[in-house]
């Protein structure tokens, strides 16, 4: 949660980008999308980890309206041979759809992508997710694992999520954009 005053806030709609400190490989240098975020803890999604799997060739319909580029991306370490669609709908979504911070939602990709592809705007898969119990990411971020940022239009479906985390410091206001600067590995150069 993020203090304000006497207020907290949840951090559902924001983006975590991960501290260049952070050493976990499945988070260094990640950009999370949280999606969700309460009492119980919170579910995100990782924007900028791609893999060598073209949607084509194992998502049969939804290749016509998959944000480019067209592969799957890892999530995060949690299921991780769960496939998740994010999508932002052109108007009305409809059935198979869970709606999250940020204007965006899940879409239930076991719906004839003849039906449900139509009503999509955006999509990308995933596999797996990224997940949070009841107060591990508030933890987490107190000991500067993330840094929090604002949600931006085209974040979400970047067609160049590699250059994502840079990009993402880089407009930050003060000395956080700086963090776009640092080197992979600080002990080489």
């Amino acid at each position: 949660m993020r203090e304000r005053g006497n207020k907290s806030e949840w951090l559902a709609g924001s983006l975590l980008l991960a501290h260049p400190k952070l050493r976990d490989p499945n988070f260094a240098r990640t950009v999370v999308y949280i999606g969700m975020h309460d009492a119980n803890g919170a579910f995100g999604l990782v924007l900028n980890r791609l893999l060598a799997i073209d949607v084509a060739d194992h998502m049969e319909g939804w290749d016509r309206v998959i944000s480019r580029p067209a592969v799957l991306f890892k999530g995060g370490p949690v299921e991780p041979s769960a496939v998740l669609g994010l999508a932002t709908p052109l108007d009305e979504p409809g059935a198979g759809w869970s709606e999250m911070a940020g204007g965006a939602g899940l879409i239930d990709l076991s719906l004839p992508a003849a039906d449900t592809a139509p009503r999509l705007a955006h999509l990308r898969m995933f596999l797996g997710y990224s997940g949070w119990g009841a107060g591990q990411l508030e933890n987490e971020i107190r000991e500067e694992g993330w840094f929090v940022v604002p949600l931006q239009d085209g974040d979400l479906f970047t067609a160049e999520p590699d250059g994502l985390w840079r990009r993402v410091l880089r407009r930050q206001p003060g000395k956080l954009a700086m963090f776009a600067y640092f080197p992979e590995d600080p002990t080489r150069h």
